[in-house]
């Protein structure tokens, strides 16, 4: 848990609530969790999942692991440290994103169990609804599709800390929801995150 430096802050509330917004939107937050080696496919349910939802009038916004290091966590690296803390941040921002009503679908290979868990505490104890998507790819399978070229500089030894080569990734243990991506088309794996925010009643019927 990050330390605490700011001294004298108090949290300020509002007369507006969470359940006043999602009045508003007909709909309510939730994260939405992807996580997975790099290559299993998380970017892209993600994005089909926005779209979907956006046609059933559900405000969806996705927070993407490299968009987000292209902005605010810009001054992190890839050490265990600094996984830690990009982590940290995106599950506070996230939080944030289901206060207003909004489901949010973070992406990130997020390899350590404790860090996602420290996020999901983070919303259980807001009240919040944190469902982990495990986009679960094989290794053989992820580097195949190397769709950035990550892989091959990894095993050229041109990129160090990477998940999967020679930095580890702890797979979700109990998952809210677990998906083949090497064996289910996109479609389907869609549909079984949709079913699921139904029947929690995330979204309606």
């Amino acid at each position: 848990m990050a330390e605490q430096k700011a001294t004298n802050v108090h949290w300020h509330e509002g007369d507006i609530t969470r359940e006043h917004r999602q009045q508003l939107l007909g709909h309510k937050g939730a994260t939405l969790w992807f996580t997975g080696l790099s290559g299993s496919g998380k970017s892209t349910v993600a994005v089909e999942l926005e779209g979907r939802l956006i046609e059933l009038g559900v405000l969806a916004y996705r927070l993407d692991g490299d968009n987000v290091r292209l902005g605010i966590n810009r001054n992190l690296g890839f050490t265990a440290e600094d996984r830690t803390e990009n982590i940290r941040r995106i599950g506070e921002i996230a939080k944030l994103f289901v206060d207003t009503g909004v489901i949010a679908l973070s992406s990130f290979i997020s390899p350590y169990a404790s860090d996602r868990n420290q996020v999901r505490e983070l919303h259980e104890a807001a009240g919040m609804d944190f469902i982990e998507v495990f986009v679960d790819c094989p290794l053989e399978a992820a580097e195949a599709r190397d769709p950035k070229g990550l892989y091959k500089k990894a095993r050229a030894g041109e990129i160090k800390n990477f998940t999967g080569i020679d930095d580890p990734y702890e797979a979700p243990f109990k998952p809210e929801i677990h998906l083949h991506s090497d064996k289910q088309t996109l479609n389907e794996e869609v549909e079984q995150i949709l079913a699921l925010l139904r029947e929690r009643g995330i979204i309606k019927p």
